[in-house]
């Protein structure tokens, strides 16, 4: 089967005797092939394309959401500790690494 042949169409056919007469007569055999595709352009071609873009784009957001989450989570983290440690001093110059809780 040519790869061009549609699997549910089969090859024409032509009658022996008409190809018989046609390399006799040196007479031209026309084959009528119908096409039975439908008119239009077929959306599957063009919906995957969008399909795998938007998967990407949900993928990109999702991954700034969650380095966003990250992000959050490491500054309260480095806040907890600055607040935990209390002033930090090297040298006589002291720093005080959080403010502390006006009351």
């Amino acid at each position: 089967m040519d790869h061009r042949t549609q699997p549910d169409n089969i090859a024409p056919h032509i009658p022996a005797d008409a190809y018989r007469r046609a390399q006799a007569t040196g007479q031209p055999v026309v084959i009528v092939v119908h096409d039975t595709r439908p008119a239009g352009m077929p959306w599957h071609r063009v919906l995957i394309p969008f399909a795998i873009a938007g998967a990407v784009v949900a993928g990109g957001w999702g991954l700034v959401a969650c380095l966003c989450l990250l992000l959050d989570a490491a500054a309260h983290t480095a806040t907890v500790i600055a607040g935990a440690a209390g002033p930090l001093g090297i040298g006589g110059i002291t720093l005080k690494l959080a403010r502390g809780k006006t009351t």
